[in-house]
């Protein structure tokens, strides 16, 4: 029997004395053992002694309260659950809309703005705004879930795509010619004049790095907090077709034209895995939260799911059109666009389904782009004729950390988090594939160490000493193709004239001084006879 049901066998009216029964110690079997005796304070003012009773009260029934009670993930993800012979994807959003609550009923909305799409989105990470971009130069920011606009602009020229930097404070457009970031106003910060006709961007939050990609087929990071230029990396493979980043490891995966997927770090010049995953060229890229699944489209009308542990597919899907874009919530659900139709897969990527799990039609309105809401079964759609925003039950997840992505944040609170954020900045050389692996530690003893340290030095020292002597250059030497030389050759052996015979005379000479020049360098006797008739007198 616990010390709560001891508690409340007793049948104790006082609350405060139920509590200190529950709190109480118990023996092995269950008894309650005496209390031990209170802190004795000396403390000569009586109201401070007071005081300090009772805030120990205080802590001693909050641990009391803590302890009997569980209050993390509380909360659970519901979905859609038919009756019968009903099918889920049947569920239309007038449906949905009833059924909810007014809350989730208002964040379904559908947005008219067919003079400036097609349009492209982008969420902040705690999911409390939303960024839009027209293709034909229409950009507007606002909280959609209290209805305030933010900014809202148009820069008269063609958007590609839009993202959002670290916050909603900022946030970067791919227009016609140069990469634009703008502040919450709408004032244009920068210009990033390196990132020239950039089709695709993503942003790495944890290094502050924007990654694009463009029509000449270099990936450029650029580094937000500094304002310089990480590095550029040449694909060879033409022009990107789709761009994603792994959230587990801040890889870019790319899409080409050739039907292959890429995967690339900013410290290596080469892919560090290339994939070929379709027929055709790659439509759209998609990663999980965890980083384990990767979903790509392509073409040839296939979706497929990849499993990045492995690089091996799991299983394919079939679309009538060629998928044009895709999307991963947080739970785990797979947003399809491919024409005007939207479909929404659950438990998609580790068991194949059979059939949808919702489906929309936008009629006469081809999909562009498709962006889930984090921590919000809200499911925003970008096409030609304006956005959308589809409730999806069971999308967003239902248990977010306050001090990693807040949806409730302050001011105050948003300020700390990007200053934390900056001194956390990761450094681009730690991005690799396995990002738990940062370096080892040598368990040898001190002297095994030392010892192989000293091997090492060793074996260092005589690979030099080596390389020296087989640097070292040869003494010069007069060549075979020298001027002499060269004449000698040039006249036949048959003929003889004065010169040759002076010619030669003078070359035996030269080589009789060279002859005698080397014996004397290596000490040996050399004879008056050759050295030449300036020194023949002296051996008379």
């Amino acid at each position: 029997m616990s010390a709560l049901e001891v508690a409340s066998g007793l049948g104790l009216e006082n609350e405060d004395r139920a509590i200190e029964v529950a709190s109480a110690p118990t023996s092995a079997n269950g008894s309650v053992k005496s209390r031990p005796k209170k802190k004795n304070y000396k403390i000569k003012d009586g109201r401070l002694r007071q005081s300090m009773k009772r805030s120990d009260e205080k802590f001693r029934r909050a641990r009391a309260a803590a302890k009997s009670s569980e209050l993390l993930l509380q909360e659970e993800a519901g979905y859609l659950e038919a009756e019968g012979m009903e099918k889920t994807y049947k569920f239309n959003q007038e449906e949905l809309k009833q059924s909810v609550d007014i809350t989730t009923a208002s964040k379904a909305f559908d947005l008219k703005l067919p003079d400036f799409g097609p349009y492209e989105l982008d969420y902040t990470t705690n999911g409390r705004k939303i960024l839009l971009g027209g293709r034909k130069g229409h950009i507007a920011s606002f909280d959609f879930r209290e209805g305030v606009l933010d900014v809202e602009f148009n820069v008269n020229e063609t958007v590609r795509d839009v993202k959002y930097l670290h916050n909603d404070q900022f946030f970067a457009v791919s227009q016609k010619k140069y990469v634009f970031i703008y502040d919450k106003t709408g004032a244009e910060v920068h210009c990033l004049k390196k990132h020239i006709e950039v089709t695709h961007m993503e942003f790495l939050r944890y290094h502050f790095l924007l990654a694009t990609v463009g029509n000449a087929g270099w990936l450029k990071y650029q580094d937000t907090s500094t304002g310089e230029q990480v590095c550029e990396l040449r694909t060879k493979l033409g022009p990107s077709t789709a761009m994603a980043q792994n959230p587990y490891n801040a890889i870019i995966h790319l899409g080409h034209s050739n039907g292959t997927v890429s995967l690339w770090s900013p410290n290596s010049t080469t892919p560090l895995v290339s994939m070929l995953c379709h027929k055709g060229p790659v439509n759209a890229v998609a990663i999980d939260r965890g980083g384990n699944y990767m979903t790509s489209a392509g073409a040839d009308g296939q979706l497929k799911i990849w499993d990045v542990r492995m690089y091996k597919e799991v299983h394919a899907y079939y679309t009538p059109t060629p998928a044009t874009t895709l999307t991963l919530s947080d739970r785990g659900l797979l947003g399809v666009g491919w024409g005007p139709h939207v479909s929404v897969w659950k438990d998609a990527l580790k068991v194949k389904q059979k059939s949808p799990y919702m489906t929309h039609l936008s009629p006469g309105s081809a999909v562009s782009d498709l962006r889930f809401c984090p921590f919000d079964d809200i499911l925003a759609m970008g096409h030609d004729n304006g956005v959308s925003s589809l409730i999806v039950p069971g999308s967003g997840e239902a248990n977010f950390d306050a001090l990693e992505a807040n949806p409730y944040e302050t001011v105050k609170q948003r300020r700390e988090t990007e200053v934390q954020g900056l001194l956390n900045k990761l450094q681009p050389e730690m991005i690799a594939l396995d990002p738990n692996f940062i370096g080892g530690i040598d368990a040898r003893a001190p002297d095994e160490r030392k010892q192989a340290l000293r091997l090492v030095t060793t074996s260092e020292t005589d690979k030099i000493k080596e390389e020296n002597t087989k640097l070292q250059p040869k003494a010069k030497t007069r060549g075979k193709n020298s001027a002499l030389r060269r004449y000698l050759r040039k006249k036949a052996n048959n003929v003889i004239d004065e010169r040759r015979l002076r010619v030669q005379e003078s070359w035996e000479k030269e080589k009789t001084m060279r002859q005698n020049y080397r014996k004397q360098q290596r000490g040996l006797p050399v004879d008056d006879t050759e050295v030449g008739p300036a020194l023949s007198r002296f051996g008379k």
